[in-house]
C-alpha cells in the first residue's frame, strides 16, 4: 500500500529533494526576488515563508540585515506577508497585498510597494523589469508520475513564476484534495511579437494542460505540508449589501428587457469582499438562470449559485471561500469538477478575453465622485489599503463596469463615501459605466460630466451628505473658470480633511 509521500510525489526520482522548511528557506539568499504562489488566501505556501521569517529574525539579532523583494498573485496572508513583514524582511511587495502588518509597514514607508493590475504581472516578470527572479515557491496538491505539478487552490503566476525563476521550492499540501487534479487548465501566452489570439469564447473552453509543468532539475527541495488555506470569513449579509444587491439586479432585469442583455445576461465578474459576495446571493432569489462566470475568484455566493443550479459553469483563477464552504467543497470536488475552471491570472484577467465575452464587471471602491472618477485603493489619496487588485483589467474592458461601495463609511457615518472629487483615482470617469450605493443606482453610460453630477447626487447620495453636495456644486457650477466638469479645486481637495469632521461650507 502507498504510503501519504508516494500519493502525493508520484515521481520516484523527485522524492530526494524532500526536506523540512527550514532547509528549504536555508536557499534563500538575502535581496533575493522570490515568486511565491497565493491568491486571495489560497494556494499559498505555509512554512517555508514562515521559516524564512524565523531565519531573518535570526539574522537581525546578530546585528545583520535580511530583505527579500516578494511578489504574488495577490493576497495571501499571514503566515506569508504577516510573518514576513512582522521581521521587516520584505524590501519590495508586489501587486496586491491585504495583510494588516504589511499595510502598516508600507504605509509607514519601511516596505516599498508595486501596486499593479492583476493580468499584467507575469508580462512584467517575463520582461524582467524587475530584475531576475531568484526562486519561486510554490504550493501544489501533488506531482504526477512524469514529473508534472497538480496545481493547488490557485494558479496566480505560478506558471510564471516557474519558468522564470532560477530555482524552484515546491510545497505538497497534503490538505488540498487530490480530486483537484484535472480542474485546472493552465496556459501562458507567449510574449510579442509571437501572441496569438486567446481562443476562449465561452468561459468553459479549455486551451491549455491541467497541470504546471517545472524542469525537474530546478526544483531544489520539496516540503510537505498539510495546513488549510487562511480563508475569507464573510459578514452575514446587512441590510446595505442587500440594497446594493437589489439595485444591480433590476438595473440587470431593465437592460433585459430593453434587449441589451440576453435573458441569462452576459458572463459576471465579481470583486472579492461582503458586498460583492451579497450581489452573488441575491441572484438565488432573482429570476435569473443559466448564468455563467469569468472572474478571479469563486466565492461562496458563487458556489451557492453552483448548488442550486442558477450557473452553468464558471471561470476564475482561486477559491476564496469561508472555512464551512471549503469543507462542502472538499466534500464535493468531483461534482464541481464539470462546473468549474481556475486558470493562470494572466488569462483569468486577459483584457482580449474579458472584451470578446462581454463580462458584466461588478468591483467595490472605497470612493467615488460626482463626475464618476473612483478610488479604490486609498484614504486621504496617500494611506493605500490593499490594491487594485484586477477590478482595472475588467472595468475597461468588461462590457458594462459597475462599481458598488455604501453610501457611508465610518464611525456613525461620518464619512460620505461619495465626494466632490476623488482623493486618489484608480478608475476614470471613462472605465465606469455603473456607480451605485444603497441609496440607489446611477447609470453614466452616455452622460456628460454635469448630468452625471446631478444623478449621482439624486441617486447615491446619503441623505445626510445630499444637501453639502449640492452646494458644492452648486457653488462650482457657478464659480468654475470650465464649464464642462465644473470644480472649485481647493474646495473640493479639502473637502477630504474638512467636511468629513465638521461639514462643507462653501465660501461666501
Amino acid at each position: 500500500m502507498a504510503t501519504p509521500t508516494e500519493d502525493r510525489i508520484r515521481n520516484v526520482s523527485l522524492r530526494d529533494r524532500i526536506c523540512f522548511a527550514p532547509e528549504a528557506a536555508a536557499l534563500i539568499k538575502k535581496g533575493y526576488r522570490v515568486g511565491m504562489s497565493g491568491f486571495t488566501g489560497s494556494g499559498y505556501p505555509k512554512l517555508v515563508p514562515q521559516a524564512l521569517a524565523e531565519h531573518i529574525l535570526r539574522e537581525h539579532s546578530r546585528g545583520g540585515s535580511f530583505k527579500i523583494s516578494v511578489m504574488t498573485g495577490a493576497s495571501t496572508s499571514s503566515e506569508l506577508d504577516g510573518a514576513l513583514a512582522m521581521v521587516d524582511g520584505i524590501e519590495l511587495r508586489m501587486p496586491y497585498n491585504s495583510d494588516p502588518t504589511a499595510r502598516e509597514k508600507i504605509n509607514t514607508g519601511k516596505m516599498e510597494y508595486f501596486d499593479f493590475h492583476l493580468g499584467s504581472v507575469a508580462q512584467y516578470v517575463k520582461s524582467g523589469f524587475f530584475g531576475d527572479l531568484d526562486v519561486a515557491i510554490v504550493e501544489v496538491t501533488g506531482i504526477t508520475e512524469d514529473g508534472r505539478l497538480i496545481p493547488s487552490t490557485s494558479v496566480g503566476n505560478n506558471q510564471a513564476f516557474i519558468d522564470c525563476a532560477r530555482e524552484v521550492i515546491l510545497e505538497v499540501n497534503h490538505y488540498q484534495p487530490m480530486e483537484l487534479e484535472g480542474m485546472h487548465d493552465v496556459f501562458e501566452p507567449p510574449m510579442p511579437p509571437h501572441r496569438q489570439p486567446i481562443m476562449i469564447t465561452r468561459p468553459a473552453d479549455r486551451i491549455g494542460s491541467p497541470y504546471l509543468t517545472c524542469p525537474p532539475e530546478k526544483i531544489k527541495a520539496i516540503v510537505e505540508t498539510d495546513h488549510p488555506d487562511r480563508t475569507t470569513v464573510f459578514k452575514d449579509v446587512d441590510a446595505n449589501s442587500k440594497a446594493i444587491s437589489r439595485h444591480i439586479l433590476d438595473f440587470f432585469e431593465h437592460e433585459v428587457k430593453k434587449g441589451r442583455l440576453p435573458a441569462n445576461l452576459l458572463p459576471l465578474q465579481s470583486g472579492v469582499g461582503n458586498v460583492a459576495n451579497a450581489v452573488l446571493y441575491g441572484l438565488l432569489d432573482s429570476d435569473f438562470k443559466d448564468l455563467t462566470v469569468y472572474t478571479e475568484v469563486i466565492q461562496d455566493g458563487l458556489l451557492a449559485l453552483i448548488d442550486a443550479g442558477k450557473v452553468d459553469f464558471a471561470s476564475a483563477t482561486a477559491f476564496s471561500v469561508s472555512p464551512e464552504v471549503v469543507e462542502r467543497f472538499k466534500q464535493n470536488v468531483s461534482a464541481y469538477k464539470d462546473k468549474i475552471i481556475l486558470r493562470p491570472q494572466s488569462i483569468s484577467n486577459h483584457v482580449e478575453v474579458i472584451k470578446r465575452l462581454g463580462v458584466l464587471a461588478m468591483n467595490g471602491c472605497v470612493e467615488f465622485d460626482l463626475y464618476g472618477n473612483v478610488n479604490s485603493t486609498h484614504v486621504n489619496g496617500t494611506r493605500i489599503i490593499n490594491g487594485i487588485g484586477g477590478s482595472g483589467d475588467f472595468a475597461r474592458n468588461s462590457f458594462i463596469s459597475i462599481f458598488t461601495t455604501p453610501s457611508i463609511a465610518g464611525r456613525n457615518g461620518g464619512i460620505s463615501c461619495v465626494v466632490p472629487m476623488v482623493s486618489h483615482v484608480d478608475h476614470s470617469e471613462h472605465d465606469v459605466d455603473i456607480v451605485v450605493t444603497e441609496q440607489g443606482l446611477a447609470d453614466l453610460r452616455g452622460t456628460s460630466p454635469k448630468q452625471r453630477a446631478i444623478q449621482i447626487i439624486d441617486k447615491c447620495v446619503h441623505p445626510s451628505y445630499r444637501d453639502q453636495l449640492k452646494d458644492y456644486y452648486q457653488y462650482a457650477l457657478n464659480s468654475s473658470p470650465g464649464k464642462h466638469t465644473p470644480h472649485m479645486l481647493e474646495e473640493a481637495f479639502s473637502w477630504h480633511l474638512r467636511f468629513q469632521r465638521t461639514g462643507f461650507m462653501h465660501k461666501s
